[in-house]
């Protein structure tokens, strides 16, 4: 088990480095130019040269890709453009409200998808599981942005009950959790049912149902643990897309976390903050794929990596 886990830590480092090497690209693909934007639209030619060759724009791309890599492999990702701060300290000042905007739109998530996923398998083709089906395919088929608007007109503007800005209380987090986990939730309930029902077909259930077992014991006790290995895959993929997805409902609530930051980068350009967000995405992402491999073998001793 070791060495499969720092075999997978090793294998994050050629993963990143191609990941730097497309971001970087990308960004220098994008249109506009940084300097004009910095510059602002009122700046005559020669503002925008000297502010160009501050940023350091004026070199060849080569030469420019060169100074970013050889200070990304040091740890360093540069000062942002636009705040003229460390990128880091861009980053890690917006972290901490996306963790837990994640977070929250996860527990919430996780446990009405497998509430629901769970009850409409149990009572599978009848009324329960009918109308949890019908609120999955509406959560997953309703934009989130449209989702957030709708939320906010309601809970703020005509109730007043919720906040629509900020993250300074619990009450900030309902409406943008909601909004951001509902697809989410929609989704786990889904593929809950599904593999629950696969699972209450084996021939183990039925085993246990013959020697007397109660039927909340069978579902809790055998069918819970072998129909939570394909959820878990699920629950880790979507626990990055959280991570990574939060763009437009970070940026429908001003929530000041990383989706916003993002967002605010691509419009101005900021080469830097947009490539060190790629990246940390990417981490995340793999990371996360690492913990999910890790939670097969504890709930499934049967499962060993070698």
């Amino acid at each position: 088990m070791l060495n499969y886990f720092f075999k997978r830590l090793l294998g994050l480092i050629p993963t990143l480095l191609i990941v730097a090497v497309l971001v970087f690209l990308f960004v220098h693909m994008l249109p506009g130019d940084p300097a004009r934007l910095i510059a602002g639209p009122e700046a005559d030619a020669q503002v925008v040269a000297l502010v160009r060759q501050q940023l350091g724009l004026d070199q060849p791309l080569w030469q420019q890709f060169w100074h970013y890599i050889t200070n990304v492999l040091q740890g360093d990702f540069g000062m942002s453009m636009v705040s003229r701060r460390p990128v880091a300290e861009e980053i890690a000042s917006r972290f901490m409200p996306t963790f837990w905007l994640t977070i929250a739109s996860m527990v919430w998530a996780m446990l009405f998808g497998l509430a629901a996923g769970i009850v409409a398998a149990v009572w599978r083709n009848r009324w329960p599981d009918r109308i949890g089906m019908a609120l999955a395919v509406t959560g997953i088929s309703f934009p989130a942005f449209a989702l957030g608007m709708l939320l906010m007109q309601v809970f703020s503007v005509e109730l007043g009950w919720l906040p629509t800005v900020g993250a300074d209380s619990w009450r900030h987090y309902v409406l943008p959790s909601v909004t951001l986990g509902a697809a989410v939730a929609a989704v786990m309930a889904r593929f809950t049912r599904a593999s629950f029902v696969d699972v209450l077909n084996e021939d183990y259930m039925r085993t246990a149902r013959a020697k007397g077992v109660s039927e909340k014991w069978v579902i809790l006790k055998h069918g819970l643990r072998n129909a939570m290995i394909p959820v878990v895959t699920m629950m880790g993929l979507q626990f990055g897309f959280l991570l990574g997805g939060s763009i437009v409902v970070e940026k429908v609530f001003n929530w000041p976390g990383l989706g916003r930051l993002l967002v605010d980068s691509v419009e101005m350009r900021d080469y830097p903050v947009i490539q060190a967000e790629v990246l940390l995405f990417s981490l995340e992402f793999i990371l996360i794929n690492l913990v999910v491999d890790m939670l097969y073998a504890a709930i499934n001793p049967a499962i060993r990596y070698k």
